[in-house]
């Protein structure tokens, strides 16, 4: 009876999503393999037996994996698995970051564009056409070398906020020009998504209902047309972040990106990549965490472009 008192009060979307995601394997899989890696990175560094990422002793290089160094070290004798979690929360903090600034410009843009239509929409459009015709990573680059690195006091205050420079790791705010240059450049993908579905939300009876009870436009747009378009962002965002950790991994390589001493999965790839018939490990294990998560991402965005597809509540 109680079942059945259940499904006679119906469920929501995000009930009717997660009952769908819950039922996918491999989502819930990447799902768990995403948290353990950013428990692991965000909180594994500052864990008692956790050893500097920057401490050198080179008489200590490149040793094999072993009890004392789970990972083995680096040529300068650097632990590689500490090195490996900070360089983690480096990338995952890239991509993270990077793709929230996108989202939030391409949701914001996207959105205007649709719901205004017109010549609004016209001349917003044209301008997506002209910056997607550009060379993205060369747009990303200028915009690198555009962005200046934040101010002392503003870096010291973080400092002395977060506790990031722990050893000696150069704190967040030395990152936010990437931040900024990613984001700035890869909102325009999320921009059409968001527009198109606006487009096909706005004549909805829910919105012509909120218009005849004479809501603003903003409310209209923000409280009402928005939240039923954030299924495929949701969705996007998933999938954005891998792309996101790939390039910045290509800007750490041209100096443009991570600076030393701090490190990312992409610098050691790199750095194990140029020693690995020497030392394979160095290569192996930042490839591993690499992987991973972007394999979870992948899979996990997946599952829920499944979950959150309306079409699906049939099955």
């Amino acid at each position: 009876m109680a079942s059945e008192a259940v499904k006679s009060q119906g469920s929501s979307l995000w009930q009717d999503a997660w009952h769908r995601l819950s039922r996918n394997r491999p989502a819930l899989v990447s799902l768990a393999v995403l948290i353990v890696i950013l428990v692991a990175c965000f909180i594994g560094p500052f864990l008692w037996f956790m050893k500097s990422p920057t401490e050198i002793n080179l008489a200590n290089a490149v040793a094999a994996p072993s009890p004392e160094h789970w990972f083995g070290t680096d040529q300068l004798g650097r632990d590689l698995f500490s090195r490996v979690l900070y360089g983690g929360r480096v990338s995952l903090l890239v991509g993270l970051v990077a793709t929230g600034v996108a989202v939030i410009i391409g949701v914001i843009y996207g959105a205007i564009s649709g719901y205004v239509g017109g010549i609004v929409d016209s001349v917003l459009m044209r301008l997506v056409d002209i910056l997607f015709a550009l060379p993205f990573l060369v747009l990303v680059i200028l915009f690198a070398l555009v962005v200046d690195e934040p101010s002392s006091e503003f870096t010291t205050w973080v400092i002395v906020s977060t506790g990031w420079a722990r050893d000696s790791v150069a704190p967040i705010t030395t990152l936010i020009p990437l931040f900024i240059a990613i984001g700035a450049i890869g909102w325009l993908t999320i921009a059409r998504i968001v527009r198109a579905q606006v487009m096909s939300v706005k004549n909805l009876e829910f919105v012509e209902a909120a218009v005849s009870l004479g809501l603003s436009r903003t409310r209209i747009l923000f409280r009402h047309i928005l939240p039923n378009v954030i299924g495929p962002v949701i969705i996007y965002t998933t999938l954005a972040v891998p792309g996101i950790m790939l390039l910045e991994s290509v800007l750490s390589f041209l100096g443009l990106g991570v600076k030393p001493p701090n490190s990312s999965w992409g610098i050691l790839i790199k750095e194990g990549a140029d020693r690995m018939e020497i030392t394979p490990y160095l290569l192996l294990f930042p490839s591993l965490f690499f992987a991973s998560t972007l394999f979870a991402l992948n899979f996990l965005g997946d599952g829920l472009r499944d979950a959150l597809d309306p079409k699906s509540s049939k099955d």
